[in-house]
């Protein structure tokens, strides 16, 4: 019996081989927050998730996937772009397996960060679990595939990083344990000092290509600015100081890094002026709201807050600019990693 399932491993690997030579990279594996979580939290206890209607109502097929979007997000647009898949699979989503997750993977958890006492805000994956998950992977594709060429999908891999946003929003700025122990540019350094141990562990590791971006002008999110009443609903200036502050001084970190680490090539990628033009000059990419978000009354809904049976969800998400009250739409998504790919590819393809 177990011939019969030798030609169907043979064609498995045989499809691994090919995609990952003719791809400009053998794999696409993220780590994060809700910017790039494709839907671990669909399967564990928490109240973050968005595996259900209206999300995921302009994805293939329609289908909720636990992506905090409308449609796709940065990462599924980055793999497209490198000649492998246009959707890149949760690894705790039972639907798949290491025949999937061989070409393009996603530790992300919604609601994480960098500091661990952010991950227990929500009950979510914190960062130190994330790598747990990657290490568990890395045996399953060796056993896979064979040590030889799990190494140099792993060695050659494209590796994104996206989180920071929770540390701030819900955590420093909404409890009192952090601000009573830091400054907030003291807590900056704190996040910046646990992001370069988990790059350096990371490196330990194998990993030698990656790519990881800042915060986001987090000021302007809806729910910031709802929240700013005194301040005409405008953008919160302190909280987008915040980012652009700690953005600088992650670049510094990965020039850093980049001397530091053998073989190490590492870039930050700057999606915060992007993101801030599409925000303020919205004509000019082709949106029409940008204050409030699509989903309800676009000003604080995000998870199951965000209804499909509100009356309010607007019928075409792309003249928003935000999906919900933290995150993008899907045209938005796209437009920034339109972006930032050229550089991408310029840095990690030769």
């Amino acid at each position: 019996m177990c011939y019969t399932f030798l030609p169907w491993i043979f064609l498995s690997l045989s499809l691994i081989l090919f995609t990952t030579t003719s791809a400009k990279v053998p794999a696409i594996i993220v780590f994060g927050d809700s910017s790039v979580d494709s839907g671990n939290n669909n399967v564990i206890s928490t109240l973050l998730k968005s595996n259900f209607q209206p999300y995921g109502r302009d994805f293939y097929g329609g289908q909720p996937t636990g992506r905090f979007c409308n449609g796709r997000i940065p990462p599924d647009f980055i793999s497209e772009a490198f000649g492998l898949k246009p959707a890149i699979p949760a690894y705790l989503d039972p639907a798949y397996d290491i025949s999937d997750f061989a070409t393009g993977v996603c530790f992300a958890s919604a609601g994480t960060g960098y500091d661990n006492a952010t991950s227990k805000v929500l009950n979510v994956i914190p960062l130190w679990k994330e790598l747990e998950y990657y290490k568990e992977y890395q045996q399953k594709l060796r056993a896979y595939v064979g040590k030889k060429r799990a190494n140099k999908i792993l060695r050659e891999a494209l590796y994104l990083m996206s989180l920071g946003t929770n540390d701030f929003l819900e955590d420093y700025y909404i409890f009192p344990t952090r601000k009573s122990q830091f400054s907030v540019r003291q807590y900056q350094d704190f996040l910046l000092g646990l992001g370069e141990n988990f790059i350096r562990e990371l490196h330990s590791l194998g990993v030698r290509k990656l790519s990881i971006t800042g915060l986001p002008p987090m000021g302007c999110l809806p729910l910031e600015r709802a929240t700013n009443i005194l301040g005409q609903n405008e953008c919160v200036g302190e909280y987008n100081t915040v980012a652009l502050e700690f953005n600088r001084k992650l670049e510094g970190l990965v020039a850093k890094l980049n001397k530091e680490l053998p073989g190490m090539r590492m870039v930050s990628a700057p999606a915060y002026d992007i993101f801030y033009q599409i925000i303020t000059k919205p004509s000019l990419f082709g949106f029409e709201v940008t204050e409030v978000a699509c989903c309800s009354t676009g000003t604080f809904e995000m998870s199951y807050l965000c209804s499909e049976y509100n009356p309010l969800t607007c019928s075409d998400a792309n003249k928003y600019v935000f999906w919900d009250a933290f995150h993008p739409t899907e045209k938005s998504n796209k437009i920034i990693s339109d972006h930032l790919i050229p550089s991408l590819l310029a840095k990690f393809f030769h």
